[in-house]
Protein backbone atom coordinates (compact mmCIF):
# COMPACT_ATOMS: atom_id res chain seq x y z
CA UNK A 1 0.00 0.00 0.00
CA UNK A 2 1.85 3.38 -1.20
CA UNK A 3 1.78 5.97 1.29
CA UNK A 4 -0.44 9.00 1.14
CA UNK A 5 2.19 11.54 1.18
CA UNK A 6 4.44 10.25 -2.03
CA UNK A 7 1.18 9.83 -4.00
CA UNK A 8 0.30 12.38 -6.74
CA UNK A 9 -2.61 13.49 -8.46
CA UNK A 10 -2.51 15.68 -11.91
CA UNK A 11 -5.01 18.49 -11.71
CA UNK A 12 -5.67 20.76 -14.98
CA UNK A 13 -4.11 24.31 -14.72
CA UNK A 14 -7.04 25.74 -16.63
CA UNK A 15 -10.45 24.51 -14.68
CA UNK A 16 -9.15 23.27 -11.52
CA UNK A 17 -9.98 18.84 -12.17
CA UNK A 18 -8.97 16.72 -10.73
CA UNK A 19 -7.70 13.13 -11.67
CA UNK A 20 -5.29 10.30 -10.52
CA UNK A 21 -3.52 9.75 -13.72
CA UNK A 22 -2.43 11.87 -16.80
CA UNK A 23 -5.39 12.67 -19.13
CA UNK A 24 -4.18 14.25 -22.54
CA UNK A 25 -7.35 15.98 -22.98
CA UNK A 26 -9.10 17.55 -19.81
CA UNK A 27 -12.66 16.16 -19.40
CA UNK A 28 -14.44 18.88 -17.53
CA UNK A 29 -12.87 22.04 -19.81
CA UNK A 30 -12.02 20.26 -22.79
CA UNK A 31 -8.80 21.63 -22.66
CA UNK A 32 -5.67 20.06 -24.05
CA UNK A 33 -2.26 19.29 -22.84
CA UNK A 34 -3.04 21.35 -19.63
CA UNK A 35 -2.80 18.33 -16.62
CA UNK A 36 -0.46 18.88 -14.31
CA UNK A 37 1.51 16.66 -11.85
CA UNK A 38 1.08 17.83 -8.24
CA UNK A 39 1.67 15.93 -4.64
CA UNK A 40 -1.53 15.29 -3.29
CA UNK A 41 -2.85 16.89 -0.54
CA UNK A 42 -2.05 16.21 2.66
CA UNK A 43 -3.32 18.01 5.59
CA UNK A 44 -0.18 18.32 8.96
CA UNK A 45 -1.76 19.00 12.24
CA UNK A 46 -0.31 22.47 12.52
CA UNK A 47 -1.77 23.00 9.21
CA UNK A 48 -5.52 22.47 10.14
CA UNK A 49 -5.59 24.14 13.07
CA UNK A 50 -4.56 27.41 11.13
CA UNK A 51 -7.54 30.67 10.92
CA UNK A 52 -9.73 28.94 13.44
CA UNK A 53 -11.10 31.22 15.84
CA UNK A 54 -10.36 30.24 19.25
CA UNK A 55 -13.16 31.29 21.17
CA UNK A 56 -15.16 29.62 18.78
CA UNK A 57 -13.67 26.37 19.56
CA UNK A 58 -13.79 26.64 23.14
CA UNK A 59 -17.71 27.57 23.02
CA UNK A 60 -18.50 23.89 23.34
CA UNK A 61 -21.39 22.34 21.12
CA UNK A 62 -23.16 24.44 19.18
CA UNK A 63 -26.42 24.83 21.03
CA UNK A 64 -29.48 25.40 17.84
CA UNK A 65 -32.36 28.43 18.22
CA UNK A 66 -35.78 28.41 17.68
CA UNK A 67 -36.18 31.44 14.79
CA UNK A 68 -38.35 33.22 17.89
CA UNK A 69 -34.73 33.61 20.06
CA UNK A 70 -32.76 35.25 16.69
CA UNK A 71 -32.26 38.73 17.06
CA UNK A 72 -32.07 40.73 14.39
CA UNK A 73 -29.49 43.88 13.69
CA UNK A 74 -29.00 46.33 11.05
CA UNK A 75 -26.63 44.90 8.62
CA UNK A 76 -22.84 47.40 9.24
CA UNK A 77 -21.85 48.24 5.71
CA UNK A 78 -18.37 50.90 5.17
CA UNK A 79 -18.42 52.95 1.76
CA UNK A 80 -15.79 52.11 -0.22
CA UNK A 81 -15.60 55.90 -1.34
CA UNK A 82 -16.43 54.58 -5.42
CA UNK A 83 -20.17 54.77 -5.80
CA UNK A 84 -20.20 51.89 -8.78
CA UNK A 85 -18.50 50.01 -6.33
CA UNK A 86 -20.91 49.95 -3.58
CA UNK A 87 -23.79 49.78 -5.92
CA UNK A 88 -22.64 46.28 -7.18
CA UNK A 89 -22.24 45.16 -3.67
CA UNK A 90 -25.31 46.05 -2.24
CA UNK A 91 -24.85 49.57 -0.42
CA UNK A 92 -21.57 49.09 0.77
CA UNK A 93 -18.57 46.81 2.37
CA UNK A 94 -20.56 44.67 4.95
CA UNK A 95 -18.45 43.62 7.73
CA UNK A 96 -17.43 40.24 7.89
CA UNK A 97 -17.95 39.57 4.43
CA UNK A 98 -15.77 37.56 1.98
CA UNK A 99 -16.13 39.07 -1.47
CA UNK A 100 -14.49 37.33 -4.72
CA UNK A 101 -13.48 39.58 -7.55
CA UNK A 102 -12.81 37.74 -10.75
CA UNK A 103 -11.77 38.84 -14.52
CA UNK A 104 -9.47 38.34 -17.15
CA UNK A 105 -5.54 39.46 -16.74
CA UNK A 106 -5.38 43.43 -17.17
CA UNK A 107 -8.77 44.48 -16.58
CA UNK A 108 -8.62 46.21 -13.61
CA UNK A 109 -8.94 44.00 -10.79
CA UNK A 110 -5.90 45.20 -8.36
CA UNK A 111 -6.46 48.26 -9.87
CA UNK A 112 -10.13 49.28 -8.10
CA UNK A 113 -9.64 47.36 -4.64
CA UNK A 114 -6.70 49.65 -4.59
CA UNK A 115 -8.69 52.83 -5.33
CA UNK A 116 -11.27 51.49 -2.74
CA UNK A 117 -8.33 51.07 -0.16
CA UNK A 118 -7.55 54.58 -0.79
CA UNK A 119 -10.61 55.75 -0.22
CA UNK A 120 -11.27 53.75 3.41
CA UNK A 121 -7.42 54.60 4.34
CA UNK A 122 -8.36 58.06 4.03
CA UNK A 123 -11.24 57.54 5.95
CA UNK A 124 -9.43 56.45 8.89
CA UNK A 125 -9.54 52.91 8.62
CA UNK A 126 -6.52 50.03 8.45
CA UNK A 127 -5.91 48.59 5.31
CA UNK A 128 -3.84 45.41 5.01
CA UNK A 129 -3.07 44.05 1.20
CA UNK A 130 -1.36 41.35 0.95
CA UNK A 131 0.15 40.83 -2.84
CA UNK A 132 1.36 37.11 -3.91
CA UNK A 133 2.21 38.86 -7.38
CA UNK A 134 4.09 42.21 -7.22
CA UNK A 135 7.08 43.55 -5.15
CA UNK A 136 6.77 46.76 -2.86
CA UNK A 137 8.02 48.59 -5.18
CA UNK A 138 5.47 47.81 -8.00
CA UNK A 139 2.81 48.76 -5.80
CA UNK A 140 3.64 51.82 -4.84
CA UNK A 141 4.25 52.76 -8.45
CA UNK A 142 0.69 51.77 -9.07
CA UNK A 143 -0.24 53.40 -6.15
CA UNK A 144 1.16 56.85 -6.93
CA UNK A 145 -0.54 57.01 -9.98
CA UNK A 146 -3.69 57.12 -8.08
CA UNK A 147 -3.44 59.82 -5.38
CA UNK A 148 -2.58 60.12 -1.82
CA UNK A 149 -2.99 57.14 0.78
CA UNK A 150 -4.05 57.56 4.47
CA UNK A 151 -1.83 56.22 7.54
CA UNK A 152 -3.49 53.10 7.88
CA UNK A 153 -2.65 51.48 4.71
CA UNK A 154 -0.16 48.74 5.01
CA UNK A 155 1.31 46.12 2.40
CA UNK A 156 2.56 42.53 2.76
CA UNK A 157 4.36 40.93 0.11
CA UNK A 158 4.91 36.87 0.05
CA UNK A 159 3.03 33.61 -1.25
CA UNK A 160 2.80 32.19 2.90
CA UNK A 161 -1.09 31.87 3.87
CA UNK A 162 0.19 31.55 7.21
CA UNK A 163 2.42 34.52 7.83
CA UNK A 164 -0.91 37.01 6.25
CA UNK A 165 -3.27 35.11 9.12
CA UNK A 166 -0.54 35.71 11.86
CA UNK A 167 -0.25 39.71 10.64
CA UNK A 168 -4.26 39.56 10.25
CA UNK A 169 -4.95 38.03 13.85
CA UNK A 170 -2.16 40.33 15.39
CA UNK A 171 -2.83 43.58 13.88
CA UNK A 172 -6.93 43.25 13.10
CA UNK A 173 -7.14 45.54 10.22
CA UNK A 174 -10.42 46.81 8.88
CA UNK A 175 -10.02 45.22 5.83
CA UNK A 176 -7.92 43.22 3.70
CA UNK A 177 -7.13 42.26 0.11
CA UNK A 178 -5.84 38.82 -0.36
CA UNK A 179 -3.81 39.33 -4.92
CA UNK A 180 -4.11 36.94 -5.40
CA UNK A 181 -5.82 33.75 -3.97
CA UNK A 182 -4.04 31.46 -6.39
CA UNK A 183 -0.63 32.30 -5.65
CA UNK A 184 -1.18 31.69 -1.71
CA UNK A 185 0.27 28.83 -0.04
CA UNK A 186 -0.80 26.78 2.86
CA UNK A 187 1.95 25.44 4.77
CA UNK A 188 0.01 22.97 5.96
CA UNK A 189 -0.71 21.29 2.45
CA UNK A 190 1.84 19.71 0.06
CA UNK A 191 0.40 20.30 -3.47
CA UNK A 192 1.34 23.16 -5.39
CA UNK A 193 0.57 26.84 -5.37
CA UNK A 194 -2.97 27.06 -7.42
CA UNK A 195 -4.23 23.53 -7.00
CA UNK A 196 -7.84 23.03 -6.12
CA UNK A 197 -6.60 21.97 -2.28
CA UNK A 198 -4.67 25.01 -2.40
CA UNK A 199 -7.54 27.38 -3.52
CA UNK A 200 -10.22 25.44 -1.59
CA UNK A 201 -8.05 25.36 1.61
CA UNK A 202 -6.80 28.73 1.57
CA UNK A 203 -10.48 29.91 1.24
CA UNK A 204 -11.68 27.67 3.88
CA UNK A 205 -9.20 29.23 5.97
CA UNK A 206 -9.78 33.11 4.77
CA UNK A 207 -13.56 32.10 5.32
CA UNK A 208 -13.08 31.62 9.09
CA UNK A 209 -10.94 34.65 9.85
CA UNK A 210 -13.14 36.92 8.28
CA UNK A 211 -16.08 35.64 9.93
CA UNK A 212 -14.53 34.91 13.14
CA UNK A 213 -12.73 38.58 13.38
CA UNK A 214 -15.34 40.33 11.69
CA UNK A 215 -12.72 41.68 9.11
CA UNK A 216 -13.81 42.18 5.62
CA UNK A 217 -11.74 40.50 3.05
CA UNK A 218 -11.66 41.27 -0.25
CA UNK A 219 -9.61 38.25 -2.81
CA UNK A 220 -8.66 38.14 -6.45
CA UNK A 221 -8.90 35.30 -8.30
CA UNK A 222 -7.91 34.52 -11.28
CA UNK A 223 -10.06 33.26 -14.55
CA UNK A 224 -10.00 30.56 -17.14
CA UNK A 225 -10.43 31.62 -21.00
CA UNK A 226 -14.20 31.03 -20.80
CA UNK A 227 -14.57 33.56 -17.82
CA UNK A 228 -14.26 31.53 -14.88
CA UNK A 229 -12.60 31.52 -11.56
CA UNK A 230 -9.98 29.45 -12.15
CA UNK A 231 -10.20 26.34 -9.41
CA UNK A 232 -12.71 24.46 -7.79
CA UNK A 233 -16.28 25.78 -8.54
CA UNK A 234 -17.16 25.55 -4.67
CA UNK A 235 -14.54 28.65 -4.13
CA UNK A 236 -17.85 30.98 -5.49
CA UNK A 237 -20.16 29.11 -3.34
CA UNK A 238 -17.78 29.76 -0.19
CA UNK A 239 -17.53 33.41 -0.22
CA UNK A 240 -20.20 35.88 0.43
CA UNK A 241 -20.34 37.68 -2.95
CA UNK A 242 -18.77 37.01 -6.42
CA UNK A 243 -18.00 40.20 -8.81
CA UNK A 244 -16.85 39.44 -12.40
CA UNK A 245 -14.59 42.45 -13.99
CA UNK A 246 -15.98 42.32 -17.92
CA UNK A 247 -15.18 44.24 -20.82
CA UNK A 248 -12.74 45.18 -23.80
CA UNK A 249 -9.42 45.16 -22.80
CA UNK A 250 -8.62 47.07 -26.25
CA UNK A 251 -11.65 49.14 -24.80
CA UNK A 252 -11.65 51.75 -22.29
CA UNK A 253 -14.78 51.02 -20.44
CA UNK A 254 -15.03 47.91 -17.90
CA UNK A 255 -18.06 46.51 -16.38
CA UNK A 256 -18.26 45.03 -12.49
CA UNK A 257 -21.24 42.37 -12.76
CA UNK A 258 -22.69 40.75 -9.65
CA UNK A 259 -23.81 37.22 -10.21
CA UNK A 260 -24.14 36.16 -6.54
CA UNK A 261 -24.52 38.53 -3.75
CA UNK A 262 -25.89 37.62 0.22
CA UNK A 263 -25.99 41.23 0.97
CA UNK A 264 -27.84 42.49 -1.75
CA UNK A 265 -29.24 41.87 -5.45
CA UNK A 266 -27.32 40.30 -8.26
CA UNK A 267 -26.86 40.94 -11.68
CA UNK A 268 -26.16 44.26 -10.64
CA UNK A 269 -23.39 45.89 -12.38
CA UNK A 270 -21.17 49.47 -12.20
CA UNK A 271 -19.60 51.13 -15.51
CA UNK A 272 -16.28 52.37 -14.92
CA UNK A 273 -13.87 53.59 -17.84
CA UNK A 274 -9.94 53.60 -17.71
CA UNK A 275 -8.22 56.00 -17.32
CA UNK A 276 -4.52 57.18 -16.80
CA UNK A 277 -4.88 57.95 -12.66
CA UNK A 278 -7.27 54.84 -12.32
CA UNK A 279 -10.96 53.70 -13.22
CA UNK A 280 -13.39 56.68 -13.31
CA UNK A 281 -16.81 55.76 -12.67
CA UNK A 282 -19.39 56.56 -15.42
CA UNK A 283 -22.78 58.13 -13.39
CA UNK A 284 -24.84 57.84 -16.72
CA UNK A 285 -24.00 54.79 -18.85
CA UNK A 286 -27.32 55.19 -20.99
CA UNK A 287 -25.83 58.25 -22.34
CA UNK A 288 -22.32 57.14 -22.50
CA UNK A 289 -23.59 53.92 -24.65
CA UNK A 290 -25.38 55.84 -27.21
CA UNK A 291 -22.77 58.91 -27.62
CA UNK A 292 -21.83 59.10 -31.05
CA UNK A 293 -24.93 57.15 -32.64
CA UNK A 294 -25.64 57.79 -36.62
CA UNK A 295 -29.07 59.27 -36.09
CA UNK A 296 -29.77 59.26 -40.08
CA UNK A 297 -28.45 55.74 -40.72
CA UNK A 298 -30.90 53.06 -41.48
CA UNK A 299 -30.03 49.66 -39.57
CA UNK A 300 -30.08 51.61 -36.43
CA UNK A 301 -32.30 51.73 -33.05
CA UNK A 302 -32.49 52.18 -29.25
CA UNK A 303 -33.85 49.91 -26.83
CA UNK A 304 -33.91 49.18 -23.38
CA UNK A 305 -32.18 46.56 -21.10
CA UNK A 306 -32.55 45.76 -17.59
CA UNK A 307 -28.96 45.35 -16.11
CA UNK A 308 -30.27 44.25 -12.06
CA UNK A 309 -32.59 47.40 -11.28
CA UNK A 310 -30.50 49.49 -13.33
CA UNK A 311 -32.56 50.56 -16.90
CA UNK A 312 -29.83 51.01 -19.71
CA UNK A 313 -30.09 52.46 -23.52
CA UNK A 314 -28.75 50.52 -26.19
CA UNK A 315 -28.36 50.74 -29.88
CA UNK A 316 -28.93 47.91 -31.65
CA UNK A 317 -27.29 48.06 -35.06
CA UNK A 318 -27.84 46.11 -38.34
CA UNK A 319 -26.91 45.62 -41.82
CA UNK A 320 -28.74 43.15 -44.70
CA UNK A 321 -26.80 43.29 -47.62
CA UNK A 322 -26.89 40.74 -50.85
CA UNK A 323 -24.80 37.60 -50.26
CA UNK A 324 -21.82 37.25 -52.73
CA UNK A 325 -21.71 33.34 -51.64
CA UNK A 326 -24.38 30.62 -51.79
CA UNK A 327 -24.75 30.43 -48.40
CA UNK A 328 -25.46 33.65 -46.61
CA UNK A 329 -23.17 34.49 -43.60
CA UNK A 330 -24.85 35.38 -40.13
CA UNK A 331 -22.75 37.61 -37.65
CA UNK A 332 -23.61 38.82 -33.93
CA UNK A 333 -21.87 40.65 -31.48
CA UNK A 334 -23.47 41.64 -28.23
CA UNK A 335 -26.32 39.83 -28.71
CA UNK A 336 -26.60 35.48 -29.05
CA UNK A 337 -26.05 34.39 -32.49
CA UNK A 338 -28.66 31.90 -32.34
CA UNK A 339 -31.86 34.54 -30.87
CA UNK A 340 -30.70 36.20 -34.18
CA UNK A 341 -31.39 33.40 -36.41
CA UNK A 342 -34.38 32.44 -34.84
CA UNK A 343 -35.24 36.49 -35.39
CA UNK A 344 -34.67 36.54 -39.25
CA UNK A 345 -36.65 33.11 -39.34
CA UNK A 346 -39.48 34.85 -38.13
CA UNK A 347 -39.15 37.71 -40.09
CA UNK A 348 -39.01 36.00 -43.45
CA UNK A 349 -42.42 33.33 -42.49
CA UNK A 350 -44.79 36.11 -40.85
CA UNK A 351 -43.79 38.93 -42.38
CA UNK A 352 -42.42 37.77 -45.82
CA UNK A 353 -39.17 39.55 -45.74
CA UNK A 354 -36.12 37.57 -48.54
CA UNK A 355 -33.35 37.32 -45.83
CA UNK A 356 -32.29 33.84 -47.10
CA UNK A 357 -29.93 35.75 -49.76
CA UNK A 358 -28.67 38.42 -47.97
CA UNK A 359 -26.10 38.19 -45.12
CA UNK A 360 -26.85 39.84 -41.88
CA UNK A 361 -24.89 41.46 -39.11
CA UNK A 362 -25.84 42.37 -35.91
CA UNK A 363 -24.14 44.59 -33.43
CA UNK A 364 -25.07 45.96 -29.72
CA UNK A 365 -22.53 49.53 -29.49
CA UNK A 366 -20.45 49.82 -26.62
CA UNK A 367 -18.89 46.35 -26.49
CA UNK A 368 -22.05 45.09 -24.51
CA UNK A 369 -23.30 41.79 -24.03
CA UNK A 370 -27.07 41.37 -23.50
CA UNK A 371 -29.40 37.84 -22.87
CA UNK A 372 -32.21 39.11 -22.10
CA UNK A 373 -35.46 38.73 -24.63
CA UNK A 374 -36.74 42.41 -24.43
CA UNK A 375 -34.46 43.15 -27.02
CA UNK A 376 -35.97 40.82 -29.84
CA UNK A 377 -38.47 43.89 -30.75
CA UNK A 378 -35.17 46.75 -31.53
CA UNK A 379 -32.98 43.71 -33.46
CA UNK A 380 -36.00 42.76 -35.52
CA UNK A 381 -36.80 46.36 -36.75
CA UNK A 382 -33.09 47.15 -37.04
CA UNK A 383 -32.87 44.19 -39.32
CA UNK A 384 -35.96 45.68 -41.35
CA UNK A 385 -34.67 48.70 -41.69
CA UNK A 386 -31.41 47.81 -42.94
CA UNK A 387 -33.58 45.26 -45.55
CA UNK A 388 -35.34 48.36 -46.76
CA UNK A 389 -33.17 50.57 -46.30
CA UNK A 390 -35.63 53.10 -44.35
CA UNK A 391 -34.32 55.22 -41.30
CA UNK A 392 -35.85 54.69 -37.80
CA UNK A 393 -36.87 58.16 -36.09
CA UNK A 394 -33.93 58.89 -34.32
CA UNK A 395 -36.23 60.10 -30.83
CA UNK A 396 -37.73 56.32 -31.44
CA UNK A 397 -36.92 53.55 -28.77
CA UNK A 398 -38.34 50.06 -28.83
CA UNK A 399 -37.90 47.29 -26.74
CA UNK A 400 -40.14 43.32 -26.35
CA UNK A 401 -40.28 40.01 -27.09
CA UNK A 402 -40.76 38.15 -30.29
CA UNK A 403 -42.53 34.63 -29.93
CA UNK A 404 -42.02 31.75 -33.03
CA UNK A 405 -45.86 33.11 -34.43
CA UNK A 406 -44.80 36.93 -34.34
CA UNK A 407 -46.54 38.02 -31.82
CA UNK A 408 -45.21 40.96 -29.48
CA UNK A 409 -44.69 39.67 -25.58
CA UNK A 410 -44.87 41.57 -22.28
CA UNK A 411 -41.45 42.32 -20.92
CA UNK A 412 -40.25 43.17 -17.10
CA UNK A 413 -40.29 46.56 -15.66
CA UNK A 414 -41.82 48.41 -18.49
CA UNK A 415 -42.49 51.45 -16.51
CA UNK A 416 -38.85 51.81 -15.78
CA UNK A 417 -37.33 51.12 -19.37
CA UNK A 418 -39.94 53.92 -20.77
CA UNK A 419 -39.02 56.70 -18.55
CA UNK A 420 -35.11 55.80 -18.88
CA UNK A 421 -35.79 56.68 -22.40
CA UNK A 422 -37.97 60.19 -21.26
CA UNK A 423 -35.38 60.79 -19.20
CA UNK A 424 -32.78 61.18 -21.88
CA UNK A 425 -34.90 62.57 -24.46
CA UNK A 426 -36.47 60.01 -26.87
CA UNK A 427 -40.58 61.29 -27.42
CA UNK A 428 -41.65 58.19 -28.54
CA UNK A 429 -41.43 54.32 -27.59
CA UNK A 430 -42.77 51.39 -29.14
CA UNK A 431 -44.05 48.49 -26.54
CA UNK A 432 -45.86 45.52 -26.40
CA UNK A 433 -49.42 45.69 -26.26
CA UNK A 434 -49.83 42.99 -23.24
CA UNK A 435 -48.10 46.03 -21.28
CA UNK A 436 -50.49 48.82 -21.63
CA UNK A 437 -51.81 48.64 -17.96
CA UNK A 438 -48.47 48.93 -16.86
CA UNK A 439 -48.21 52.40 -18.62
CA UNK A 440 -51.30 53.54 -18.15
CA UNK A 441 -50.22 56.69 -15.94
CA UNK A 442 -47.36 57.39 -18.28
CA UNK A 443 -48.29 61.13 -20.19
CA UNK A 444 -45.29 62.85 -21.04
CA UNK A 445 -44.29 60.35 -23.44
CA UNK A 446 -46.29 58.77 -26.77
CA UNK A 447 -46.26 55.37 -26.72
CA UNK A 448 -46.59 52.75 -29.54
CA UNK A 449 -48.35 49.94 -28.84
CA UNK A 450 -47.75 46.61 -30.88
CA UNK A 451 -49.18 43.22 -30.82
CA UNK A 452 -47.69 41.58 -33.77
CA UNK A 453 -45.03 42.00 -36.35
CA UNK A 454 -47.34 43.11 -38.77
CA UNK A 455 -48.20 45.98 -36.59
CA UNK A 456 -44.55 47.13 -36.47
CA UNK A 457 -44.19 46.84 -40.44
CA UNK A 458 -47.22 49.16 -40.92
CA UNK A 459 -45.77 51.61 -38.66
CA UNK A 460 -42.38 51.45 -40.51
Amino acid sequence: MAKSGSETIYFCKNCGHESAKWLGQCPMCHEWNSMTEAPRAAVSKKGASKGRNPEAAAAGKPVPLRLDEIELSDVQRTGSGIKEFDRVLGGGIVQGSLVLVGGDPGIGKSTILLQAARHISLAGKNILYVSGEESEKQIKMRALRLGDFGAGFTLLTGNSLDDAVSVIEERKPDFVVIDSIQTMMNDGLESAAGSVSQVRESTAVLMRVAKGLGISIFIVGHVTKDGAVAGPKVLEHMVDTVLYFEGDLQGSYRILRAVKNRFGSTNEIGVFEMRQDGLREVENPSEYMLSGRAVEASGNIVTCVMEGTRPLLMEIQALVTDTSFGFPKRQATGVDYNRVSLLMAVLEKRVGLRLSQSDAYVNIAGGMKVSEPATDLAVAMAVISSFKNRPVDKDTAAFGEIGLSGEIRAVSMCERRVLEAWKLGFTRVIVPRANHKSLAEIKDIELIQVASLDDVMNIM
